[in-house]
């Protein structure tokens, strides 16, 4: 049977950077263990899986494989996949419109807010559907986090910010480095991983304050070697968790709070990530991710 697909340019609105994404468009028939064999063809850090919803008052079910596993949540083919599903249901009016899509992922519904635009890419925007929580599980010392990071342990922590864990439906461990400097360095080590990050299938979502454009507030990288991501160039699951400790760290004040998150520049792919925090009396009450997509190639699957 043949199926459409498509392949997106994520956090980004310019063709080959950003983060790949291939969106299988019929995916009607397929089970769990054909999808993960696709995903794996396509071999990208994620493949988003196109199915009716399960309640016609939404857009679409739709499922996430990464090369080794499957996610309940991910960032980036949320984004991408409510920008390009909204280009096909209105995009051929030509007009500057904006739409919400609704997205049924296996943690939970997930609203998206969708600018169209005949003159740019467009920007896609969701709710982030579970709040981050902090995850109580130790890490190994400062010299086997830097050990698995290849950096030396001066390197980590800046301020008060120190290596933690937290989840918005996928769990991470965050570590803070000192400058851009040591991420330039930083890369994965997977012999010393376990003994840094204790817990099997960590991903570590690195992060210095230091930038390198004036509006964004952090530069990051994300390394996922046990789920076959030796690094990510755009993880929007990771900074809806981050969302959680940006607030427990810089104590932030009553009210909405909007960061720029820069990541992939180490590999190339250069992208933008879009944050938005709202909190109330210290605790963290909503969050939202946001981005620009651009499709890079489209055809078609004979299977």
């Amino acid at each position: 049977m043949p199926r459409r697909y498509v392949v997106l340019d994520v956090f980004t609105t310019r063709l080959l950077e950003g983060n790949p994404l291939a969106i299988v468009l019929d995916a009607e028939g397929l089970d769990g263990a054909a999808m993960q064999r696709i995903a794996g063809e396509f071999n990208l850090s994620e493949t988003v899986f196109v199915q009716p919803p399960d309640n016609p008052a939404h857009t679409a079910k739709i499922r996430i494989f990464a090369p080794a596993r499957e996610l309940p949540f991910a960032g980036h083919p949320t984004v991408g996949t409510a920008a390009f599903l909204a280009e096909q249901r209105f995009g051929e009016r030509g007009m500057a419109m904006d739409a919400v899509i609704v997205l049924e992922e296996t943690v939970g519904p997930v609203r998206c807010a969708v600018g169209l635009a005949p003159d740019r890419p467009t920007y896609a925007e969701f709710d982030v559907p579970r709040l981050a929580e902090r995850v109580d599980i130790d890490f190994g010392g400062r010299a086997e986090i830097a050990e698995a990071l290849n950096l030396n342990p001066h390197d980590i922590g800046f301020e008060n910010h120190g290596p933690s864990r937290w989840s918005a439906g996928v769990p991470y461990a965050f570590v803070p480095v000192k400058d851009i400097a040591a991420m330039r360095d930083a890369k994965p080590n997977t012999a010393a991983w376990r003994d840094a990050f204790l817990v099997e299938g960590t991903s570590a979502f690195v992060y210095c304050r230091e930038t390198l454009f004036h509006d964004s507030r952090f530069h990051a990288r994300m390394f996922g070697p046990e789920f076959g991501i030796v690094e990510d160039p755009a993880t929007g699951s990771a900074v809806a968790a981050f969302a959680g400790l940006v607030n427990a760290f810089d104590d932030l004040p009553n009210g909405a709070h909007r960061y720029r998150i820069e990541q992939g520049f180490e590999m190339g792919r250069a992208s933008l990530i879009d944050l938005e925090v709202e909190v109330m009396n210290g605790a963290l009450v909503a969050s939202r991710i946001g981005g620009h997509a651009v499709k890079m190639a489209e055809g078609t699957l004979f299977l």
